[in-house]
């Protein structure tokens, strides 16, 4: 079949699921007649943008908007959520998590400003959508995997989001990403990922007890290896692919079978983890702390000749995965990152 030239075509269809489609439809045509000349667009990120998402992925969406949502917005894009819940699409209609975005902040991440005009955050707030963190910047409102309720949180405000937004995002509605969004230099986006492979050990992998826990802890620290390797954003399944060439060879057989774990199969994924499994996986967290330490001092030093032999003297060292400026690469010197992907409250990453 011929592809159709209409450049609106793509976003009637931006997936190959036609309940997910439907969803997605009644989300932009309901947002845009509650925001009006608020709204700039609408898009996907996340696994629907990356790649290599299936039919039990999570879909992961971002309106942005001119402004933040005053008091008259909020109350219909809430009943517009909870309604989404009505719709006759039994799986999908659950399945959208995302954030409502104000351009200006969109367009790099920054502290400040930290809080809404007219909502101080003080020292006793939680964020909802993470864990309970700590304010440390601007919050959207939110909408958590399978929740009817929008909420203020940090979730989204992070670069990988945007790196996602810019670099690969879907166009639902309105303008392409890319000029909306700053481009995400990889010192920053390493940045962020080695403040979430800290936090991680720190918590010691907790959740771990189920197939699914254990399986997902290992996809997700191929993917940070990926991105402090690259710079750049990978599906689970293209990073447990690099993995399995690129580390060492004595973790083969525990991506393999982390990645053979299928996802909506609850009798598989479901079940209690192994605890020869849950041990091998804290130890394959232990190993991508040491192998992101010696990638970043690699790359320390190639900088370092690199400066050297154009002559200038503006090389700075900084740590691990760090950039000048970005708060350094362990927790406490930067924004609060937890781990970006959640089975139990989210469906699956592709």
């Amino acid at each position: 079949m011929p592809q159709s030239k209409d450049p609106r075509a793509a976003a009637r269809q931006p997936t190959p699921y036609a309940d997910l489609n439907a969803v997605l439809a009644h989300l932009v045509e309901g947002a845009r007649t509650v925001l009006g000349d608020n709204f700039v667009g609408a898009y996907l990120q996340g696994s629907f943008a990356v790649g290599d998402f299936t039919e039990f992925s999570d879909c992961d969406f971002i309106v942005v908007t001119a402004r933040d949502l005053a008091p008259d917005e909020l109350a219909p894009l809430q009943a517009l959520h909870a309604g989404i819940h009505e719709l006759p699409y039994a799986y999908w209609r659950t399945g959208l998590e995302g954030s409502y975005v104000p351009a200006p902040i969109l367009r790099r991440w920054s502290t400040e400003p930290r809080d809404p005009p007219g909502e101080p955050r003080g020292p006793d707030w939680g964020d909802p959508g993470l864990s309970g963190a700590p304010a440390k910047a601007y919050p959207f409102w939110y909408l958590d995997h399978g929740a009817k309720t929008l909420v203020r949180s940090e979730h989204d405000n992070t670069q990988v989001v945007r790196w996602c937004l810019r670099e690969k995002g879907v166009t639902l509605a309105g303008p392409p990403p890319k000029p909306l969004v700053d481009p995400v230099p990889p010192a920053a986006l390493r940045n962020e990922i080695r403040q979430t492979l800290d936090l991680v050990l720190a918590l010691n992998l907790e959740p771990i007890h189920l197939v699914a826990w254990q399986a997902f802890w290992v996809g997700l620290f191929c993917r940070m290896l990926h991105t402090l390797s690259t710079g750049a954003v990978w599906s689970k399944k293209a990073s447990m692919a690099w993995a399995q060439g690129a580390l060492d060879p004595q973790w083969r057989d525990l991506i393999a079978r982390a990645a053979a774990v299928r996802k909506g199969d609850a009798a598989q994924s479901g079940q209690p983890a192994d605890p020869a499994e849950i041990a091998a996986t804290r130890a394959f967290a232990h190993y991508a702390s040491a192998y992101a330490d010696k990638a970043a001092q690699a790359r320390e030093i190639l900088e370092r000749k690199l400066a050297e032999k154009r002559g200038g003297g503006g090389f700075q060292a900084g740590r691990p995965g760090g950039a000048p400026g970005s708060g350094g690469g362990r927790p406490g010197g930067g924004q609060f990152t937890p781990p970006p992907m959640r089975p139990g409250s989210r469906r699956g990453r592709g």
